[in-house]
């Protein structure tokens, strides 16, 4: 069962035609949103390849006694806004074409935020669920090894992503500052506050998730203290963002992992499913606290809100011909088909896409970045204010372009950050 981009997994929609590739799919948007806002070919030429792609083979001891080679990437898709940035996967489904797209993704992530890195990703090809903690960290060190030369806290800053978290991060910060001979707790962000990380982190895309939703919320008129909201995948980003879209009386009646979806009309009692999932292997199964439905059921709920924060390719275009929510927040990385955006946008959909939807995890990573460099680190609610002004000024940007060039979110987000690598290429020159 593939795994959801939070850890959980998800159950896949019915398709009834062969999908795009993830690099396949964020051409086809990237070549629209260059057509639209007429990049010119040179800029567009460097934009659609990465800069550096790293492939490894990993020899790692078993528990068992015996080696087994594990396949490792890391892509960097630009450097030209700084230094790159992007999360580590540890998942079955790792390949050079989804770290190729994860990483081009971020490129414009930290762009439409405003931040100044660039965009790369990396992963290995493995199931960190059928492994110990003593195989992880071995697989962990033997990686940041491979990568030694790649990372740097003013090179590449990795970040954990699906399958991996805090415990990889300080296992990672642990041996790059062994092979460096000295500290270097700003190589990786996402660690144990303990070792430098930023408070407000772990649950800083799914506020991100909430902000966005609130204000495509105000641009639409949906009143927030009577709607309703479905949130696929419960993992890091989905209870986070199910959580704080309930403390915005925001009511979450729909939700799902791998193991099932479940409705409650009435609403969902999410402290008792995380009571639940805590109690139950991380999973929602079993869980009593709403009527079981399918994956297609809760995506096509009556519901205002529906936040995808599972798997990529969620939303085909047969799905998306039967969505009745008013609002789409992309949580997850992908969650919807090219072939859907016009059907969506056709329909009145309104969707907030993933480059701006998720972003709010890699502008705290950001800001633990900056705290590590300075050696000065800020409350909790300093780190929530700062995060919460960055994705009010990135949604507006985005919402602006959107207008100007008369598309969706989706395009409008994509033209937010060709303005912002324009600049910035022209500046550098190429040769």
């Amino acid at each position: 069962m593939a795994k959801t981009n939070n850890g959980t997994a998800a159950s896949p929609s019915a398709k009834t035609h062969k999908s795009l590739s993830m690099y396949e799919a964020v051409l086809a948007r990237f070549n629209k949103a260059a057509e639209l806002y007429n990049l010119p070919a040179d800029l567009a030429e460097i934009l659609r390849v990465p800069m550096k792609q790293v492939k490894v083979n990993l020899p790692v001891m078993m528990d068992n006694g015996k080696v087994k080679v594990f396949e490792g990437y890391r892509i960097i898709h630009s450097t030209y806004l700084g230094p790159s940035k992007g999360g580590i996967r540890y998942s079955l489904d790792v390949n050079d074409d989804e770290v190729k797209a994860l990483a081009a993704w971020m490129t414009y992530k930290c762009a439409v935020a405003g931040l100044p890195l660039g965009g790369a990703k990396g992963g290995v090809t493995c199931d960190p669920r059928t492994m110990s903690a003593g195989e992880l960290e071995r697989l962990t060190r033997q990686y940041t090894l491979a990568m030694v030369d790649v990372f740097g806290p003013n090179l590449d800053i990795p970040a954990p992503d699906m399958g991996t978290g805090k415990r990889e991060m300080a296992w990672i910060v642990d041996e790059y500052s062994k092979l460096k001979r000295e500290s270097q707790p700003g190589v990786v962000t996402g660690k144990p506050i303990t070792l430098g990380g930023s408070k407000g982190r772990e649950a800083a895309t799914g506020r991100g998730v909430m902000i966005h939703t609130l204000e495509a919320m105000k641009k639409i008129g949906i009143d927030r203290k009577k709607s309703t909201a479905a949130v696929q995948g419960f993992g890091n980003v989905g209870a986070n963002a199910a959580q704080m879209l309930h403390s915005k009386n925001i009511n979450v009646v729909a939700i799902s992992d791998y193991t099932g979806a479940y409705y409650n009309e009435k609403g969902i009692d999410l402290t008792k499913a995380l009571q639940h999932q805590k109690k139950h292997n991380n999973t929602l199964e079993g869980f009593t606290g709403g009527d079981i439905i399918t994956n297609e059921e809760l995506l096509t709920l009556n519901v205002d809100v529906l936040v995808p924060a599972a798997l990529q390719n969620q939303i085909s275009a047969e799905i998306a011909h039967k969505i009745k929510a008013k609002l789409i927040v992309e949580g997850a990385n992908g969650p919807t088909e090219v072939e859907a955006d016009d059907i969506l946008h056709d329909n009145g959909v309104i969707v907030v896409p993933d480059i701006l939807a998720n972003s709010g995890g890699v502008t705290v990573s950001y800001f633990e970045w900056v705290q590590n460099q300075q050696g000065y680190y800020w409350p909790e609610d300093e780190v929530n204010a700062k995060h919460d002004a960055y994705m009010e000024q990135a949604f507006e940007m985005v919402w602006y372009n959107s207008k100007q060039y008369k598309t969706n979110l989706r395009l409008g987000a994509y033209i937010t950050a060709f303005k912002k690598l324009e600049k910035a290429l022209r500046y550098r020159g190429t040769y």
